[in-house]
């Protein structure tokens, strides 16, 4: 994806929500932009520490704010450091992170390495005293998570993580229209992600191949649990402000079979207190239906990634579609297995609404990252994007322990962090 930055104030335009309360009421942690002309003689000096293909593509983003200063880069890969001083050449460059948090000169580090790496860096960092933006899944296991959330809470420092779905016009908007009871009672969610390729990344060396290719490997990575299910799982809490209770689920390598560890296809099912499921299902080789959110309501349907909506009573029929059904529907009505449910639908004739007057030119990662900054800059988090993040990683890897452990599992309730407890015994909600 290309890095395209849009104004603060063109998001917000182009949300198209009647009034701040309303929106704030659906995504609490935009109050971050609330102080924004408050900050321009002000900067951010950040360290980026893994400056890979993932880490550089938010440093095209961060280097285009100017209230930003990328002050120091750290990696063990040479040729990833090279790169990244093309986009911020001025910057110190360290081969131990412990380096970068010694470094007075840094305010907050943005943390884009291997999976398995995330915790410790990001728990030093806050004993360091610097804040943290930390690409998910925040942590390799349920119980890192645990201790990176509780280290936030007792550091008083600034904890972001890559959720970009929280900024992004579409989706902040069919949170809107969910919570407004548009779609009715929400009854389902199905989520998915395909993609159709190896996964792999070019390794000038073998010795280089686990360094490189991390997500392939278990010592490093959950796969695509981790990769792509932490985004999707995320919306399903967000639209039912509710955590599922258990889940299950199922993992196989069946078709790139080629010395990776990690599955190449997915299948979870996530179950709410009411029976309300979420799935999640994800193939790496086949691309044909891509990846969206389906949310299911009982008046409605909203695909937000696709940027449209659809309500389930649509104009009837064209007369002759019409006339054709009816004459069926009168051949095969005396078959007991039959009736009219089979009758062709007209469904795949709605073409449904968009959710905004056009796609927004990015997918949330630039406001993502332009309130992490308006955050250290003044000193407050945003109500409830930690919290976000937290649950979001959860979800991945309670699902992917269950594929590993073939059972159903239920939500440790030792994870329910005290922020959820408080909301839900007030509101029954996150």
């Amino acid at each position: 994806m290309k890095a395209h930055s849009i104004s603060r104030r063109e998001f917000l335009k182009n949300l198209g929500i009647a009034g701040s309360g309303v929106i704030l009421a659906a995504s609490p942690w935009l109050s971050a932009f609330s102080e924004v002309t408050q900050t321009n003689n002000e900067k951010c000096r950040l360290a980026i520490i893994g400056p890979g293909s993932r880490g550089r593509f938010l440093m095209n983003f961060l280097i285009q704010n100017p209230k930003v200063k990328i002050v120091a880069l750290c990696d063990i890969y040479r040729a990833s450091i090279e790169a990244a001083l093309k986009l911020a050449p001025n910057a110190k460059v360290y081969g131990d992170y412990h380096e970068v948090l010694e470094d007075r000169s840094v305010d907050a580090i943005l943390v884009a390495t291997p999976l398995s790496s995330h915790c410790q860096i990001v728990i030093d960092a806050f004993d360091a005293g610097k804040h943290v933006f930390c690409e998910k899944s925040i942590g390799f296991t349920m119980e890192e998570c645990f201790r990176m959330y509780n280290k936030y809470l007792s550091s008083g420092k600034i904890f972001f993580t890559g959720q970009q779905r929280l900024f992004d016009p579409r989706y902040i908007k069919t949170m809107e229209m969910i919570h407004a009871g548009t779609f009715g009672e929400i009854n389902a969610i199905h989520t998915f992600w395909n993609r159709n390729g190896d996964w792999r990344r070019p390794v000038p060396s073998p010795h280089l191949e686990r360094l490189i290719n991390w997500r392939l490997y278990r010592d490093f990575s959950k796969g695509l649990m981790t990769e792509l299910a932490c985004h999707q799982l995320q919306i399903g809490s967000w639209a039912l402000r509710k955590l599922p209770e258990r889940v299950m689920g199922h993992g196989a390598i069946t078709y790139w079979k080629d010395g990776r560890e990690v599955y190449d296809n997915v299948s979870c099912i996530y179950v709410f207190d009411d029976g309300v499921k979420m799935t999640f299902d994800s193939v790496i080789s086949n691309k044909f239906y891509g990846l969206e959110e389906q949310i299911m309501g009982h008046l409605g349907t909203v695909e937000p990634e696709k940027g449209r909506y659809y309500f389930e009573n649509i104009p009837p029929a064209p007369g002759f579609l019409q006339m054709v059904n009816e004459w069926e529907n009168k051949l095969f009505d005396s078959l007991p297995f039959a009736g009219t449910s089979w009758a062709p639908e007209t469904a795949n004739s709605n073409k449904g609404e968009l959710i905004l007057g056009e796609r927004p030119k990015t997918d949330g990662t630039s406001l993502l990252l332009e309130a992490f900054v308006e955050a250290v800059i003044t000193g407050k988090q945003p109500p409830r994007i930690a919290e976000e993040g937290y649950y979001a990683s959860m979800l991945c890897l309670l699902g992917h322990q269950a594929m590993e452990e073939e059972k159903t599992l239920r939500f440790p309730d030792e994870y329910k962090i005290n922020y959820l407890n408080h909301q839900s015994k007030s509101t029954g909600t996150l």
